[in-house]
């Protein structure tokens, strides 16, 4: 005896099909899941087979190729991803398995990423060139930084500063350095300290922290700001190992907020010594070019002496007159010949007058003027005689005069040719007769 006839039993097909169902119905929508990649295959169909799991679970994904071509990295075992799912079953293996619909990376992933993407992006447009960074100034008139006034950057800096050299004047630009709203203060910052004009270089600074802490200093308003300026920047983000956009942008990076300040600022105790060693210099040489021009000024007094001034003052006015004499002389003379060649110049002209040239060519202008104007007029008697004559050929042999006399054009209306014997025509053919005036429409009723 059957001792389970009516017992509704399932097929294993039929049990993972209402699953499937099951979880359709309690997860209808897209989830968000943030997880770590592991397991991850990549056939040849372009599919992408892997789990995602946390420090609890994990659980079989797949993203099929439309949907895994479309994301902007290449996943990678051990990927902290943000993925939106399908929560499904895979019938044929009865796997509770996740259908992966988008996936981007979570955390400082992305933000890696972006800052990549970020980073390249304005290499292409050429803003990190070293042809567009600016030298500092070798003794800057004030010192700007664009920090927050209470962190620990600018304080290693004021320290710097005041044992390097004290009277540095040092302008702060206040800016938050940490979050939301820091890359919109940190460029009116940079852009207040180009308006004004207060300083020679400008230093942005703060100090450590994590990627995120630090990720102001990545935005690309900041990056073309800091390249916009027309002071010099260095940047000095964080510690040695922290590296931002802002440190490509710059004109100069320093590893540390501290190395900035001794990188811009000169050393007074340097300074001090360096100017002492050139007064020694400038002492010696004052010493060699006065003794020298001791020496000189000795010698020139002793050929004074020797030739007075009085002596060469009465050469060089003798010379004068001398001079003057031979120059009038000559003036003289000069005159002289271009008189006569003037004289002659004149004579020549005279003789060569293009007056009687002028009358000569008007004369033969004028007749022949009146033999073209005789020509022209005996070639249109010829033509106009050519003309009457050919009219009245042209009258002579015209049909239609003879038309006139009571001849007429007979054609057959069917050729449209004239007809020159009966036997061109039929019995009931029509004709045409062309008078001298109007034409006649006529059936051929005989013909002999």
């Amino acid at each position: 005896m059957n001792t389970h006839s009516n017992k509704d039993i399932y097929t294993i097909s039929r049990l993972t099909g209402e699953a499937r169902i099951a979880l359709d119905v309690s997860f209808p929508t897209r989830l968000w899941v943030e997880a770590e990649i592991s397991n991850l295959a990549r056939p040849a169909s372009g599919h992408l087979y892997f789990s995602l799991k946390d420090q609890m679970s994990q659980v079989r994904c797949a993203m099929f190729r439309m949907k895994a071509n479309k994301i902007n990295f290449t996943p990678e075992n051990g990927n902290q991803v943000l993925a939106q799912v399908k929560v499904s079953l895979y019938e044929p293996r009865g796997d509770f398995q996740l259908v992966v619909e988008h996936m981007e990376m979570a955390g400082e992933g992305a933000l890696l990423r972006n800052l990549e993407q970020l980073k390249q992006k304005l290499a292409n447009e050429g803003l990190f060139d070293d042809e567009l960074k600016n030298p500092l100034p070798y003794f800057p008139r004030a010192l700007g930084v664009v920090t927050s006034p209470s962190g620990a950057a600018i304080r290693d800096i004021l320290s710097v500063i005041k044992r390097r050299f004290p009277a540095m004047p040092v302008i702060i630009y206040p800016t938050a350095v940490q979050g939301g709203e820091a890359s919109t203060q940190i460029v009116k910052a940079i852009n207040i300290a180009n308006h004004r004009q207060e300083c020679d270089a400008l230093i942005v600074a703060r100090g450590g922290g994590s990627l995120e802490d630090l990720w102001c200093f990545n935005e690309e308003v900041v990056a073309r700001a800091i390249r916009a300026s027309r002071i010099p920047t260095i940047s000095a983000i964080g510690h040695e190992t922290d590296f931002t956009i802002a440190d490509l942008a710059a004109d100069h990076r320093a590893p540390t907020p501290s190395a900035a300040a001794e990188l811009v600022t000169p050393d007074a105790a340097e300074l001090i010594q360096k100017v002492q060693i050139k007064e020694r210099r400038l002492v010696r040489c004052i010493k060699l070019i006065s003794n020298d021009n001791q020496l000189s000024l000795n010698h020139l007094l002793t050929r004074l002496q020797q030739q007075h001034p009085k002596n060469q003052l009465e050469q060089k006015n003798q010379r004068i007159d001398e001079l003057e004499q031979r120059l009038f002389t000559h003036l003289q003379h000069l005159k002289e010949r271009k008189r006569i060649v003037l004289s002659e110049l004149n004579s020549r002209l005279y003789r060569h007058s293009p007056q009687q040239k002028l009358n000569q060519l008007g004369s033969r202008q004028e007749l022949l003027s009146y033999r073209l104007k005789q020509a022209i007029n005996n070639q249109l008697a010829g033509k106009q005689q050519q003309l009457v004559s050919s009219v009245t050929t042209l009258d002579a042999i015209n049909p239609l005069a003879t038309l006139s006399r009571g001849y007429a054009i007979v054609t057959n209306t069917k050729t449209n040719k004239p007809l020159l014997n009966t036997t061109e025509i039929e019995i009931g053919d029509t004709i045409s007769t062309k008078l001298h005036q109007g034409k006649l429409v006529c059936t051929v009723k005989e013909r002999e």
